[in-house]
């Protein structure tokens, strides 16, 4: 046999050898490449996008549920049924027909809700509406203890609340990081107690930022699908630093559960209200003195921008921090505080979150130019204070589907103007006219056309004749509407 495979091995020439040797080689790999391929696969998947279970298990100790009661006096408890005398039943239905046993106490009504430590001497943050008119507060802690709390301050514009506990030792306690920093796309973790489960952790990325969802006049929240559900609320939400940037505070949702589009509370305002009632156990907010809307596209050309951006000022509070900074009915701020104002809904929550008493710098641009000013902001204490009025005159005409006259005129016709009214007043709006696309209705005033103060119809004819001929095709108007709201509106100019 060896003779023979010694005689058989110099017939295979060198050639052939690295043949069978290629194939033997191409026959492993492709046993082995699925193998491998497994292998890796397993890896990415146990790796998953982002590891965050060190993070995770540094931050949870610092959030906390909190539990609610509420006592409802005069409530009628529900009917017992009819059972028999000793009927095995009649224990159960009382329990659960009347909360107290005896059928005629108050009941009460419980919730759960999330917070977290701030301050290792027991300072928690919470939302507003998770403690909101409760008679009972209870801090749950991840090691098991309970603790009563009180609240320091709440905020129900805002939705915050600030609670203190007493605890025995230093707790965990967490930062708040720079909301502004954050980006479309960062990964964000949050941590809560949803449905009553406690410790429960979720990963997600920022979706959007300064989402107005109709919430409050600071609408700038954070939306992200890192699963938040009931009883996430007043959860932190954390960066992958470890910092709080947001607040979990609601959801989207068609049937109560997360579909992945959540929202937090900035914060940028969080850390601002939370100090204010520390300090004071209320709200210190800044008070710009203006009304302001949207700068939406058909507006732009009239206010000479390039694209549609800033808070455009309707209405400037006579006497107010903005009315003696020089800031003007019509300006557009597009910076506030060296912070841009991309959408108008920013600028309340910018003002919101700075102090009375504080200077700032404020960008406008006005009929196209670029001025700084500095305002001086004043405690916001519920006084809007009154809008600038402008003089009067004369005279109906029609132009842009509307038929006008002045202040005299309408009071004769039975229009119920407010007092000194002035401008131009809209009698008369043709259902197939550019003022009805607009949805003007009799009784409007007309202010201002083309950033120009208008004393009565024929100066409105005369400026949207002028504008026609600089080749406008937007006529941009103020206007006040039956309530006493100013607003602009561009109506096409043909």
């Amino acid at each position: 046999m060896t003779r023979m495979l010694s005689a058989v091995r110099p017939a295979l020439s060198f050639p052939v050898r690295g043949a069978l040797l290629c194939a033997f080689t191409t026959l492993a790999l492709v046993l082995l490449t699925p193998l491998v391929q497994a292998q890796q696969a397993a890896e990415t998947r146990v790796q998953g996008p982002v590891p965050v279970a060190d993070l995770a298990e540094e931050l949870l100790d610092a959030v906390v549920n909190i539990s609610t009661s509420q006592r409802i006096e005069g409530r009628r408890p529900l009917p017992m049924p009819n059972l028999p005398e000793g009927s095995p039943f009649e224990d159960f239905f009382e329990d659960f027909f009347n909360d107290d046993g005896d059928g005629d106490g108050p009941s009460r009504e419980n919730s759960l809700g999330s917070g977290f430590i701030i301050d290792p001497e027991g300072i928690i943050v919470t939302n507003n509406h998770v403690i909101a008119e409760a008679d009972d507060i209870d801090v749950l802690l991840t090691d098991g203890r309970s603790y009563p709390a009180e609240i320091i301050g709440r905020d129900e514009v805002t939705d915050l609340a600030v609670l203190r506990i007493e605890p025995e030792t230093p707790l965990p306690a967490v930062t708040f990081g720079d909301s502004e920093a954050l980006r479309i796309g960062d990964w964000v973790l949050a941590i809560g107690n949803p449905f009553g489960l406690g410790g429960s952790v979720s990963l997600g990325i920022v979706s959007a930022m300064n989402r107005n969802i109709g919430a409050g006049p600071y609408d700038a929240f954070i939306q992200t699908d890192a699963a938040i559900n009931r009883g996430n609320s007043g959860g932190p939400l954390f960066d992958l630093n470890g910092n709080v940037i947001g607040v979990n505070t609601a959801i989207l949702s068609p049937n109560g559960r997360s579909v992945g589009v959540g929202f937090a509370i900035p914060s940028a305002t969080v850390e601002t209200i939370t100090t204010q009632l520390i300090l004071f156990g209320e709200t210190r907010r800044g008070l710009l003195g203006v009304n302001i809307q949207e700068v939406t596209p058909d507006l732009v050309e009239g206010l000479q921008l390039d694209r549609p951006r800033g808070a455009l000022v309707s209405v400037v509070n006579e006497g107010g921090p903005a009315d003696d900074a020089g800031i003007e009915r019509g300006d557009v701020i597009v910076r506030f505080n060296d912070r841009s104002i991309n959408v108008y809904s920013d600028l309340p929550a910018r003002v919101a979150q700075t102090s009375p008493g504080t200077e700032v710098p404020v960008e406008v641009i006005r009929r196209g130019e670029s001025l700084t000013l500095t305002v001086v902001l004043a405690l916001r204490d519920g006084e809007g204070g009154e809008a600038i009025v402008i003089e009067p005159g004369p005279e109906p005409v029609a132009v842009l589907g509307m038929e006008l006259s002045t202040v005299e005129e309408a009071y004769e016709l039975g229009f119920d103007l407010p007092e000194e009214s002035t401008g131009a007043v809209i009698t008369v709006v043709f259902s197939d006219g550019p003022a009805a696309a607009k949805e003007l209705q009799p009784g409007t005033l007309i202010l201002e056309v083309g950033q120009q103060v208008v004393d009565g119809p024929e100066d409105v004819v005369a400026r949207v004749d002028a504008l026609r001929e600089e080749g406008r095709s937007q006529i941009l108007m103020l206007v006040q509407n039956i309530d006493g709201q100013s607003q602009f509106v561009a109506l096409p100019a043909d």
